[in-house]
């Protein structure tokens, strides 16, 4: 019975003292303590000292350093994580080989976190050199820090791998030969990273832009992408136009017009008199010229003119344009100004005119109407033959 215990009882110490990987359990539960430690000072350093950081840098008076500070965020909640990493196998004290993964382990972390704090604080840097000019729109912004970060992404991995003892340069020079055959099977994907690099050049179209290409799309532009443009139609359904179709063909971009133009045929009956036409002209003209709602020449041109003898009516063509672009508010001013238009009409003594046809019936000398022909009456000739 003695010996049983004896046995279970070095059980119990041989456990302790090797079965943590190796290592006594009290090292593993220390260094488990300690891993938690730094992951509570994470949260610590996340919420109370990056909050802190975050008050001093709401009272500048620029928002660069609040956009550096949200980018570095994360990246700055790592390092605890690392650390942790790092100092629980310190205590668990491994053999030489379990000590350099460890390390390898650390230091993998930290050049990750190095390249990632640098693809998040790029975006906010270009935003601060393009905006010392107005050369360099939104779009052109997105498209550099995407790309930064595709590099920095590219260069992290790579600097991971040669850390791990993977041969890099070998790997990017086998893929060359799979480059030419990519970019072979791929040059319409190439064409229209060209064709999305010249629209932002030339700038034709930017984010929020109402736009229209004839026969593939109108609406407005939510994103201009490496491959596509993104346009969401006014019936709210997105299309991805291929940046190709927007290169090559004429783009009307509607946002940018300085005004809106109204133009409409106004048809009043032909049994308007000269001065009834005159005075309809004038008062419409008089109206458009002496409201601010509406641009005057030399700014742009005005026209309220008689202008011809349709089949059914006298047409006055009026021709203007409203200081206001936007399409919601323009609609409420022609809304405005047809009303306007009808008093002016009515106030003349005048109407509008419709499709209308005049049919004019002629008397014959004698002062009769002429016979109408009936193809179903029988003739004068078939009266007589009946009557006999």
């Amino acid at each position: 019975m003695l010996e049983s215990v004896q046995s279970f009882w070095d059980a119990v110490v041989s456990v302790y003292e090797t079965g943590f990987l190796g290592q006594p359990v009290g090292r593993g539960v220390a260094a488990l303590l300690v891993f938690v430690l730094f992951y509570i000072l994470r949260h610590l350093l996340s919420h109370v000292f990056i909050g802190m950081l975050k008050k001093l840098v709401s009272r500048t008076e620029t928002d660069f350093d609040d956009k550096v500070l949200d980018a570095l965020e994360g990246p700055l909640t790592l390092i605890p994580i690392a650390a942790g990493i790092f100092f629980a196998g310190e205590v668990l004290g491994l053999e030489d080989r379990y000590r350099a993964l460890i390390l390898l382990t650390t230091k993998s972390l930290l050049v990750f976190l190095i390249f990632w704090a640098l693809s998040r604080i790029s975006r906010p840097a270009i935003e601060l050199l393009t905006s010392f000019g107005s050369v360099f729109g939104a779009t052109f912004v997105d498209w550099i820090a995407k790309l930064l970060k595709a590099v920095f992404f590219l260069v992290g991995i790579a600097a991971i791998l040669d850390m791990w003892g993977v041969p890099v340069l070998p790997f990017l020079a086998s893929l060359s030969l799979l480059s030419v055959a990519v970019a072979l099977g791929a040059q319409d994907l190439f064409k229209n990273l060209i064709a999305g690099a010249l629209i932002i050049a030339e700038r034709r179209f930017a984010r929020g832009d109402w736009i229209k290409v004839d026969g593939i799309v109108e609406g407005t532009v939510e994103q201009i992408s490496f491959r596509s443009t993104n346009v969401r139609r006014f019936d709210k359904a997105p299309v991805h136009v291929p940046n190709s179709k927007l290169s090559d063909n004429a783009v009307t971009n509607f946002s940018r017009m300085t005004h809106r133009r109204i133009y409409w045929v106004i048809g009043l009956k032909y049994g308007s008199t000269v001065e009834q036409l005159a005075q309809v002209r004038n008062e419409i003209e008089t109206y458009v010229l002496e409201n601010e709602e509406f641009a005057h020449p030399p700014e742009v041109t005005t026209f309220v003119r008689v202008d011809q003898f349709s089949e059914s009516s006298i047409d006055i063509m009026l021709y203007c344009f409203t200081r206001t672009t936007d399409w919601v508010k323009w609609l409420t001013i022609k809304e405005t100004l047809a009303y306007k238009i009808k008093s002016i009409v009515a106030e003349a003594g005048t109407d509008f005119a419709f499709p209308s046809q005049s049919v004019y019936l002629e008397m014959d000398v004698a002062g009769e109407r002429p016979e109408i022909f009936d193809p179903n009456m029988p003739s004068g000739e078939d009266v007589k033959h009946a009557a006999e």
